[in-house]
């Protein structure tokens, strides 16, 4: 009985000192790159338009709008104008509730890519 009490005390010793050890912080907490956003040069060709056409226009093209867009059209610079000019276009990518979520069924576009597009609309949204 001794021997077996022992054993285990000196089983638990060992392991709780093989246990312990010092890890790297950097290991543990790898840091991740914060990138910056760039929202300087926003333009509605080279920017909005690849974004629009990327994350809403498979629903929201003129040939698509009717049957699964609700009737937006956001695929050209004249028929997402209004969009832009009562804000539904930024509060449903915002997703603040005043209008629909967008995209529908998908995870909300990324913070820069909505900052973007902000950008955009602050400075005039052009049809640049």
């Amino acid at each position: 009985m001794k021997k077996n009490i022992l054993t285990l005390l000196v089983i638990l010793g060992i392991g709780l000192f093989s246990s312990c050890y010092y890890d790297k912080k950097d290991q543990i907490y790898p840091q991740v790159a914060v990138t910056a956003c760039d929202t300087s040069n926003i333009t509605y060709q080279a920017v909005v338009a690849p974004i629009l056409n990327t994350n809403c226009n498979s629903c929201h093209a003129a040939s698509l709008a009717n049957k699964s867009g609700a009737g937006i059209v956001l695929d050209n610079y004249v028929s997402l104008k209004p969009y832009i000019t009562n804000s539904s276009l930024l509060n449903s990518i915002v997703q603040n509730g005043k209008v629909p979520p967008m995209p529908l069924n998908a995870p909300k576009l990324d913070a820069c890519t909505i900052s973007k597009i902000a950008a955009w609309i602050n400075k005039g949204a052009l049809n640049n």
